[in-house]
């Protein structure tokens, strides 16, 4: 059974300031969570966590996670913008794109972040768009079925991103010559994964390539990126990953491959987002309709457009009805937005305790990918977010969406001056 970080006494004071749906975050919760992460990897003294701004990008939450020595990764100008704004210097920033604008590049450049190249012809693009600094990353896919043990966790002959195992030499050896000093690795292999061996497996890869491109490019390899993919539990009968598990392997390996190769001093960075926020935060809505047709729905005053996950692609989200967490669940119902899409679902043939008109609802592990996918069909506003504190008070961290707003995009032209508010 998953519990709330917030207490249904709690919950019904803070939905008398503000009206549901809004996302709600715990700072405690965050706040720990960053510490275990980075006690996990004190081992290694360059340890630095780039935490994926596209998951949750608040301006609130990203000071709370730049308070416990995070970074931000940042993959397009707004994120670059965000993040110079809230005062992450250059080496903070790390900034992995594809199919790269010129701009962004030139922005990623003037803020002085850490480019990590996409592709070898991306050399030639940067230099001749904004210049090749002295530090740079690769990005790595190594092509075909990245497995751990004997389960396949992912199909990197089929993403889009990164160079080649050739390219990566060839690529190192022409950017030596275009002037880079210090060179990183990264590599994104599988999403989402809740095992303790994802990372490790992944480690030996990279440290084993790391020792090839040293010997054969001579290249100065100052750190490597294991980029995201530990994921959380999002259904009750699934166990998380222990992060103090997953360190003390990634540095069994460390120790194994890069420190007899003479390469002890390499930086180990990450770039999570949903294992650093994502149980951290949860959409709160109210039931305002019930339906007895085909089959038992509940409506929702939340939709899709809060959080876009379930409909997108069948993600299971937990759902907890508040106030009745130890009631058994004898009713079974499709818990739904009023989008007008049937795939605007939060559950299916979901079992929950017998739901009232104007019970509230918590829908589980919304805090990344949560807010940050929801977007504007049906003239749908966008939801508020609110902090819920360590001391138990609550802030506003993003106000919910007006109608000017959806309108704003107008401005230019008076085809709507006579729009009523």
């Amino acid at each position: 059974m998953k519990k709330t970080f917030v207490t249904n006494e709690q919950l019904q004071e803070i939905v008398k300031e503000y009206p549901t749906p809004f996302h709600l975050y715990d700072e405690k919760g965050i706040r720990e969570n960053a510490r275990r992460l980075k006690e996990a990897f004190a081992w290694n003294k360059g340890f630095k966590e780039y935490f994926a701004v596209k998951a949750t990008p608040n301006p609130f939450l990203l000071k709370i996670l730049q308070e416990e020595g995070c970074g931000t990764d940042c993959s397009s100008m707004t994120e670059l913008m965000l993040s110079e704004a809230l005062g992450f210097d250059g080496s903070e920033i790390m900034f992995s794109s594809n199919a790269t604008p010129a701009d962004e590049f030139v922005k990623a450049r003037e803020v002085n972040a850490i480019i990590n190249l996409d592709d070898i012809t991306h050399i030639d693009f940067l230099e001749k768009a904004a210049g090749i600094p002295e530090t740079i990353c690769c990005r790595f896919n190594p092509g075909g079925v990245f497995k751990i043990s004997t389960s396949i966790m992912d199909n990197p002959g089929d993403a889009k991103y990164g160079f080649t195992k050739e390219q990566m030499f060839e690529g190192y050896k022409k950017l030596k010559d275009l002037g880079v000093k210090n060179f990183g690795i990264h590599s994104f292999l599988a999403s989402n994964t809740v095992t303790n061996e994802y990372y490790p497996t992944l480690a030996k890869i990279l440290f084993e390539l790391a020792v090839e491109l040293k010997e054969e490019t001579g290249a100065d390899i100052k750190f490597i990126n294991l980029s995201g993919g530990v994921g959380i539990p999002y259904k009750p009968d699934q166990e998380g990953n222990d992060i103090k598990a997953i360190g003390e392997g990634v540095r069994k390996v460390y120790e194994e491959i890069l420190v007899p190769a003479g390469m002890g001093d390499i930086a180990i960075y990450t770039e999570l987002g949903r294992f650093m926020l994502g149980p951290y935060g949860c959409l709160v809505t109210t039931a305002i309709h019930e339906k007895h047709t085909h089959k038992e729905y509940i409506g929702l005053d939340a939709s899709a457009v809060n959080l876009m996950r379930p409909a997108m692609y069948g993600a299971y989200h937990h759902i907890t009805v508040m106030g009745k967490e130890n009631q058994p669940c004898d009713h079974m119902y499709d818990v739904t937005g009023s989008l007008c899409e049937n795939n605007d679902k939060f559950a299916i043939d979901r079992m929950l305790p017998k739901v009232d008109i104007g019970d509230l609802l918590v829908i589980h592990d919304t805090g990344a990918h949560g807010f940050a996918m929801g977007y504007n069909y049906n003239g749908k506003l966008k939801s508020a977010e609110v902090l819920l504190k360590e001391d138990g008070s609550t802030q506003l961290i993003r106000r919910a969406e007006k109608p000017e707003d959806y309108f704003a995009t107008f401005d230019f032209c008076d085809i709507l001056k006579d729009m009523k508010y």
